[in-house]
């Protein structure tokens, strides 16, 4: 199973979509075209919006049908759009940039530190006149620099997006991420901390962001809206909606996710408290370690031979060969690959000619980032995303016991390099 809400799907989730199917109802809105309320409407998507936003602690909450969804929605919402640049890392899941690409953004690669999330020294050197956001991911569950990255947006008057894909649960200094940027974008797809089989939600304080990204993800329909406002919308959307299906789904899977951060979060401590003392082995800095969500164990080898030799013995691989999380890895990237021949948002912009910038991306443009990723190998605690760690690692049905086993079967591989 791919992540933790999947592994715990039960009765649960069960009770919740048979209510929904047992009346046959499955749109997110009880009426139509301006009728009255269809009495079979439960209202699962409005509950969700609702109750996700109150975990988050924001004001709004807009459910759409996937994690990209989410992303390309509150770009909308923060009003990027043709040539407006935006900072991302470049280690992150190909949607942070393809979202940017689809609003006609230019995406603006980053390295990411210590913490394999953005480093907020060169995110500042990398702000232009034409930045209009900053995409703060927070890769594997364990939160950005949010405090130095709010520092720079605000300081340069741009916003701050956090990408919460991988995150969902996870808190900075007290606070969820996805409340601390203008807005937030979930993820809850398979992979994730929970699960709606595929979905996402924008979540904001900003009321014009809301009333944005509502419009967007609802063919520019105004929020809750109670039929068709012809001569009301203030542009073109798209659809995105969630089905109730999906939301009584998320209500059940919300309910479990204290109870899976724990489980999360005990096993993780374990097993890395069990191979710390391994010589030369070091690893990933987490910013707040009570507020990470623990999902996987990232450990840093002495070089890139040593990561790559033990990576094979264990049947892994390496952090820079993780498919379309790494820059490097992402072809259509590299050559500028757009669904038509005009190649827009990359070439179809006056001003990047007439200063003659040229946007171009190439391997090996983020050396700090190549340097960490070549060294770093992934040790799935509760996520078994094939792109990130192979399958290799443990999932949340794991005890102690296997968190003991599945540890002490890295030492006898790491030991033959770790002297």
């Amino acid at each position: 199973m791919p992540g933790p809400g999947m592994d715990m799907i039960g009765e649960e989730e069960i009770k919740e979509v048979m209510e929904v199917l047992k009346t046959g109802y499955l749109f997110r809105y009880g009426i139509s075209l301006g009728k009255d309320v269809d009495p079979r409407f439960l209202g699962k998507v409005f509950q969700c919006e609702k109750e996700v936003a109150e975990y988050v602690g924001v004001r709004y909450g807009v459910a759409v049908n996937s994690g990209t969804s989410a992303l390309l929605t509150a770009l909308c919402g923060l009003e990027v759009g043709p040539g407006d640049e935006v900072i991302v890392p470049g280690f992150t899941f190909i949607a942070s940039i393809s979202s940017i690409v689809y609003a006609k953004g230019i995406p603006v690669l980053a390295e990411v530190d210590r913490t394999l999330n953005l480093d907020p020294k060169d995110v500042e050197a990398k702000i232009t006149p034409h930045t209009k956001a900053i995409m703060a991911v927070h890769m594997m569950g364990n939160p950005a620099r949010l405090d130095e990255l709010r520092a720079v947006a605000d300081k340069q008057g741009i916003a701050l997006l956090e990408d919460c894909a991988q995150a969902f649960g996870a808190s900075y200094k007290g606070r969820s991420v996805g409340s601390i940027g203008k807005a937030g974008a979930c993820s809850f797809n398979v992979y994730k901390t929970i699960t709606s089989g595929d979905g996402g939600m924008v979540l904001t304080n900003d009321e014009q962001v809301y009333q944005r990204s509502f419009a967007f993800h609802d063919q520019g329909h105004s929020p809750l809206r109670s039929g068709v406002e012809i001569g009301k919308r203030p542009f073109f959307g798209l659809d995105f909606r969630f089905t109730e299906v999906q939301a009584a789904i998320l209500l059940a899977q919300l309910r479990k996710l204290p109870t899976l951060l724990q489980r999360l979060r005990t096993n993780k401590a374990r097993y890395k408290k069990l191979i710390s003392d391994l010589p030369g082995l070091e690893f990933r800095e987490i910013t707040d370690p009570a507020g990470e969500c623990a999902t996987m164990l990232t450990v840093f080898l002495p070089t890139a031979e040593i990561a790559q030799r033990l990576a094979k013995d264990l049947k892994t691989k390496v952090a820079a060969e993780a498919g379309w999380h790494v820059y490097n890895n992402m072809e259509q990237l590299m050559e500028l690959r757009t669904n038509s021949s005009v190649r827009c948002p990359f070439d179809c912009f006056q001003y990047y000619g007439e200063k003659g910038k040229e946007i171009r991306y190439w391997r090996g443009m983020l050396p700090q980032t190549d340097a960490l990723l070549g060294r770093a190998l992934n040790i799935a605690i509760g996520v078994r995303d094939p792109g990130l760690s192979s399958g290799f690692g443990l999932t949340i049905m794991d005890d102690l016991n296997a968190v003991e086993q599945h540890a002490a079967q890295f030492r006898q591989a790491a030991e033959k390099y770790l002297k």
